[in-house]
């Protein structure tokens, strides 16, 4: 809290002062908490444009630098020099491991990595073309029905083990979710390969034969877990701290989250995203849906391009872009057509004076989804790969939410616009 003061003059009341809030980076805040008390009214921020809905020591984005941090750390240092479970660690403790707090909390995650044996048998609920979303929004949520008896989350053991429990779980929860949709069986974690070769291991591989990482893939779909964890109070952010507000357990929370990334402006982007590239179709198409994303009449939109929160080139983007080349390259897919396809509205992007003028930058979403499709993801799991990946920071935010001293049930207000009171006619009348 700073000396400064901000002060309200409403016609015909008094005027009013607020205190001003100083964050570590950033844009200061005014404290209205008390401006219904002092007023009798309320602000209107559809959408939080100018809302802090919160205080968080986990994530900082500078929307006009182009920059993202995980507790202070920038990302581009983090994907290049630590893994993901070490990312992790990171963002559940608010420093890095030393080695051998690494190998122990990646050795628990290990641990944690089966689920009950009950859990498999919710896959035979649903239909075999179920969207996977639709499946982890259940399979998730079911989770609180296996751990819920006592579980008192005001205890740091009790929370530490729920975050360790369900970052395990996930990989084995979306493979799992892939295997059930083209009919092969489940494959159980394997414990001697590290947290992301495991999860191409259970999505990849078969009975049949014994699968054998290739590093760079796995390396790339590390950096991709590392780049979605966490992202400041986004839309299934904030729902997870929302749900996770009234006391609900957390893997319920989680649920939650992911049915909120499901929507295709968020999450589902970079699926979106590839949905673009193939409907464009051929590189020789390219000038005509850039003169359609140009045309304010026109429904088209070019996906993949700009960001609500980056008004400078996304930081995730630059990395995705390096690890979009190392896979294509590993794959001979230098020639793809969708790739070949893509920089070409990248390069038109960045010269383009319509989209450098309104800093319509490639973002992650526009790279990503090409590589998880080198990979061999299809389209409709990349949301669940976000998930998973995002599962870290829903937690972390989740923890800090419900030991914060401040910490209450969310309620927004509102600005009722229907209609004004009135009275029940006897039927007759109506």
């Amino acid at each position: 809290m700073s000396e400064r003061k901000a002060t309200l003059q409403i016609s015909g009341q008094e005027a009013v002062e607020f205190p001003i809030m100083v964050g570590t980076h950033g844009n200061d805040v005014i404290d209205i908490r008390s401006l219904g008390g002092k007023t009798g009214l309320f602000t209107y921020d559809s959408g939080f444009l100018s809302t802090a809905s919160c205080q968080s020591k986990v994530t900082y984005i500078d929307g006009d630098k182009g920059e993202l941090l995980y507790r202070g750390y920038p990302i581009e240092q983090l994907a290049e020099q630590c893994n993901f479970l070490e990312v992790a660690y990171l963002l559940k403790n608010g420093e890095l491991p030393n080695k051998a707090e690494k190998e122990a909390f990646e050795e628990n995650i290990k641990n944690h990595t089966m689920v009950h044996d009950q859990i498999t048998r919710f896959f035979n609920g649903f239909r075999r073309d179920a969207h996977p979303m639709a499946v982890m929004v259940g399979v998730v949520g079911a989770l609180s029905a296996f751990y819920h008896h006592g579980e008192d989350y005001s205890k740091p053991e009790v929370r530490r083990i729920a975050f360790n429990r369900i970052i395990a779980k996930m990989p084995t929860i979306v493979a799992m979710t892939y295997k059930y949709s083209i009919g092969q069986p489940f494959m159980y974690p394997r414990n001697d390969l590290d947290y992301t070769a495991n999860f191409m291991q259970m999505m990849f591989g078969t009975p049949c034969e014994a699968y054998k990482p290739n590093p760079v893939l796995v390396r790339a779909l590390d950096i991709i877990f590392t780049l979605h964890a966490d992202h400041e109070q986004n839309a299934s952010t904030s729902t997870v701290r929302l749900a996770g507000s009234s006391g609900a357990n957390p893997f319920a929370t989680i649920a939650a989250g992911i049915a909120c990334l499901w929507g295709p402006a968020h999450g589902g982007a970079n699926e979106a995203c590839l949905n673009m590239l193939e409907e464009i179709g051929d590189v020789s198409k390219v000038p005509e849906y850039i003169a359609r994303a140009k045309d304010k009449n026109d429904s088209f939109k070019l996906m993949g391009f700009g960001h609500r929160v980056y008004k400078n080139f996304d930081p995730r983007a630059k990395l995705m872009r390096k690890v979009c080349y190392d896979v294509l390259t590993e794959l001979g897919l230098e020639n793809d057509r969708l790739f070949k396809l893509a920089m070409e509205l990248e390069k038109i992007a960045l010269e383009d004076p319509y989209f450098v003028e309104k800093k319509l930058y490639p973002n992650v979403d526009f790279y990503s989804g090409i590589v998880q499709k080198a990979l061999g993801i299809p389209t409709d799991m990349f949301t669940c790969i976000f998930a998973l990946a995002r599962t870290v920071g829903w937690m972390t935010q989740w923890e800090e939410m419900i030991t914060d001293p401040e910490y209450k049930i969310g309620r927004p207000r509102q600005l009722y616009i229907g209609a004004a009171r009135r009275d029940v006619a006897p039927l007759e009348k109506r």
